[in-house]
């Protein structure tokens, strides 16, 4: 699912060794290994349509990995998924400060969905000469109201 979301994005920065692209198994569950992890996914029937991870550094959610199956997109899924990470990680840790996440810079679909949930850029790093991602954070209040709830979710 992974990588057929990411097959896109490898395109428009004419990169087919994107991390999302190349990492494998072992990695994945490395990551998945650790002790505040968390792997939700949406599904469809009997098909996964939409995966996200994340885990916590000190009090900052770190989001990651927001995937949407390519002919399921547009449809809120993705909005769901953050949506339900958040309140996942806000129920597990409710000292949680803010959620941090990053994207493509040429990816302005994924910004705006992250923008209209909350986040805002605090910077952009440079990776290679045709890649820049988008640092995105979104501030967490203590009574959990930094959630955004979705009128329907998948």
């Amino acid at each position: 699912m992974q990588r057929a979301a990411f097959v896109d994005e490898a395109q428009a920065y004419g990169d087919p060794f994107i991390l999302p692209l190349t990492e494998g198994l072992a990695r994945v569950e490395k990551l998945l290994g650790q002790e505040d992890a968390l792997l939700l996914k949406a599904v469809a029937g009997h098909r996964i349509v939409g995966v996200v991870r994340a885990s916590v550094t000190g009090t900052t959610g770190v989001v990651g990995r927001l995937a949407v199956a390519p002919d399921l997109r547009r449809r809120g899924i993705a909005r769901a998924l953050l949506v339900r990470v958040e309140e996942e990680l806000r129920a597990r840790r409710p000292e949680l400060g803010a959620l941090t996440l990053f994207t493509g810079a040429q990816s302005p679909d994924n910004q705006r969905l992250y923008r209209l949930l909350g986040y805002a850029e605090t910077h952009r790093e440079r990776l290679a000469d045709h890649l820049v991602m988008v640092h995105m954070r979104k501030e967490l209040d203590g009574a959990g109201g930094g959630v955004v709830r979705p009128e329907a979710a998948v």
